[in-house]
């Protein structure tokens, strides 16, 4: 058996790319670390007279983060929830049914996740204007400025692609296994909770990490569906440290580097799920 080893150019330039892509990330945490007063006499290209993480203090205290990133929890744990409980089931049922009615329903949920969503803010922008949604003193207001208006929107746009990948991961579930159930009398809901899913659970888990970093970091509906400042999540709360005829880069980096760091979290900690979960089935 011959082990094929990767062309001797290829580390290095996998090297090359990977100090590109992070170069700017660094360049970040430099300006971070620089009072503005230090880049303003000296210039941004140029060595640092001081370095000290008061720009993060006063991101996270003048800023008023931690209410950005509640905001941020609000939208994206609904939503997430509901991208995989409703994905699986639709996958499911997509699962069940002959090959070509399968292909087609499967198309259509694809080429939803494919219409760009920039093409349709004006026609939701009025749609959430128009659905009324009861408050919880009897009152009735609108769907816009909501923090449920961006669950329902990422979900929406997320749906297609969720429900395409788990179909094609649910096809490979033996059939079997879902009649062996329901001869013992489960339910068809039942089988899928306690047969399919659990067999399914790298998918998911794959699936969750990149929505998770997916409606974490939108930055376009944060910013069409809500009015309130202090409603918006974390990304689109960024837009608001710039003022009009000045903007502390400095600060800015430093809010933009604790925004990230969630996401960085989650990749670390699930990165072993993610994995298996994109290579299920390259050895098949």
């Amino acid at each position: 058996m011959t082990t094929r080893h990767a062309p001797r150019g290829v580390p290095m330039f996998l090297a090359a790319v990977a100090v590109l892509w992070l170069l700017p990330v660094g360049w970040a945490v430099y300006t971070s670390l620089r009072p503005y007063a230090d880049t303003a006499a000296r210039g941004y290209v140029s060595a640092p007279g001081t370095l000290s993480f008061a720009n993060y203090v006063t991101a996270w205290t003048s800023a008023d983060l931690p209410r950005f990133f509640l905001n941020t929890v609000v939208v994206v744990v609904p939503a997430v929830v509901l991208l995989l409980v409703l994905g699986a089931m639709a996958a499911f049922g997509l699962s069940r049914l002959p090959g070509r009615l399968n292909v087609a329903l499967l198309a259509v949920f694809a080429a939803g996740s494919l219409l760009p969503p920039h093409a349709l803010v004006i026609p939701l922008y009025r749609l959430w204007l128009a659905i009324p949604v009861p408050g919880p003193l009897g009152d009735t207001g609108v769907l816009y400025d909501q923090l449920a208006g961006l669950v329902v929107a990422n979900v929406a746009f997320q749906l297609g692609f969720c429900v395409f990948v788990l179909s094609n991961y649910l096809r490979t579930v033996p059939g079997e296994l879902v009649d062996a159930a329901l001869i013992d009398g489960a339910s068809l809901l039942r089988a899928l909770w306690s047969v399919v899913v659990p067999l399914a659970r790298p998918a998911i888990a794959a699936l969750a990490t990149l929505e998770v970093t997916w409606i974490y970091n939108d930055f376009l509906w944060g910013l069409m569906l809500l009015s309130s400042g202090e409603k918006r999540p974390i990304t689109s709360a960024l837009n608001g440290l710039q003022g009009e005829y000045f903007t502390d880069t400095n600060l800015v980096a430093a809010a933009s580097i604790l925004a990230a760091l969630p996401t960085l979290v989650v990749f670390l900690v699930l990165r072993r799920q993610l994995h298996r979960g994109l290579t299920l089935g390259a050895l098949r």
